[in-house]
């Protein structure tokens, strides 16, 4: 388990291992590549099997999504109308084309990266929906058709995926927080410090754990019913995540996925890649990067950031300090636009121009 055993050891020192009824893995919408045996196959050029990891926000799959989006299958319908190189079916698809001796004929096993968390801690090859069908077109409908879609996978070129009943990709799914198996293994409750047997529940991505978490909030004034809600999940994206009773087909919005976040419910995501990363990178690639976290010393560089500004509007006499960038523009889609534009290619731009010199749309101002 590494760093994430050492973590749950770390809190079971002061809680009764007895007292855990039960534990559940969220990750990123990371694309896992397994062999034969359950080791590392590596997914790089490099062929370092350490490297056998293909991030969510990796482009390399480019030219596979747009082969993909060009063949205007009926299961894109489910994404928006254009499958992301963020997900996995790309990934895949770039795999066997570039890596095909190297890491596709030796893969035993392709695990969403919630779900490899899970299996690697119960030993039961299950998948998730929250995954399967947000990230790897797998079809979820209570009054159609549920599974794997083999026109699709023969139309990309990986009709191979559904021998031995999709065993490499997923044969047994369920429901976010379903139990898995017979809980916690041996090994891994050993690693883990917790009792052989602790319920592990279905996995779910990150994002739609936060947005589980928030949707189900109840608060004054907050509607009870989860379809008049909305979750704005940040980090290093930014996730917007509604549900509702019935499938709403957006262009340009994932989804809608059934059963992915709230059981019975269809889940539709918008949102941004890399929205809390880019805070980062515009800091760090900034000139006066380096004498700023000087200037910090311990104290965070946004929280430094924060009230530098706020000194400066002040010096300025502004009435706040949005006012100090009012000639400032960006459009922030530095790795490209998850929606409602669906387009990975697009660039981010900062400029300084006058407000007053702005050509504004249909007369605004």
């Amino acid at each position: 388990m590494g760093p994430l055993g050492k973590g749950v050891k770390d809190i079971s020192k002061d809680v009764n291992a007895s007292c855990i009824k039960g534990i559940g893995f969220d990750a990123t919408c990371s694309l896992v590549a397994l062999n034969d045996n359950g080791e590392p196959l590596s997914v790089s050029p490099s062929g370092n099997n350490d490297q056998n990891v293909i991030l969510w926000l990796d482009h390399r799959a480019i030219e596979e999504t747009n082969f993909i989006n060009s063949l205007n299958h009926p299961v894109l319908k489910y994404v928006g109308g254009k499958i992301s190189l963020e997900m996995e079916t790309p990934k895949l698809l770039w795999l066997k084309k570039n890596l095909k001796e190297r890491c596709w004929d030796k893969a035993g096993w392709f695990f969403d990266l919630p779900d490899f968390l899970t299996w690697k801690a119960t030993g039961t090859d299950s998948r998730s929906l929250c995954s399967l069908v947000c990230k790897w077109t797998f079809q979820a409908d209570p009054k159609g058709y549920t599974g794997w879609s083999k026109s699709f996978f023969e139309e990309i070129g990986l009709s191979d995926l559904a021998s031995n009943n999709w065993h490499k990709i997923g044969s047994h799914w369920q429901e976010p927080g379903r139990l898995v198996g017979s809980g916690l293994s041996d090994l891994a409750a050993q690693e883990l410090g917790l009792d052989p047997g602790t319920p592990v529940g279905t996995s779910m991505i990150d994002a739609h754990a936060g947005g589980l978490g928030m949707i189900g909030c109840l608060a004054e004034g907050v509607p009870s019913d989860f379809s008049s809600r909305l979750s704005l999940i940040c980090g290093t994206s930014t996730c917007h995540m509604a549900v509702s009773k019935e499938p709403l087909f957006v262009s340009g919005v994932w989804g809608p996925y059934y059963s992915a976040m709230v059981p019975c419910y269809w889940l539709n995501e918008g949102g941004q890649s890399a929205t809390g990363k880019l805070i980062d990178h515009i800091i760090d690639s900034h000139p006066a990067s380096i004498t700023a976290k000087q200037q910090a010393g311990d104290m965070h560089i946004q929280t430094y950031l924060g009230l530098t500004l706020e000194s400066m509007a002040k010096r300025q006499k502004l009435p706040s300090v949005t006012m100090l960038t009012k000639d400032v523009h960006v459009w922030p889609d530095f790795h490209g636009n998850r929606s409602p534009i669906a387009d990975p290619s697009l660039k981010g731009m900062l400029g300084n121009v006058a407000h007053d010199q702005l050509q504004w749309p249909h007369g605004l101002t």
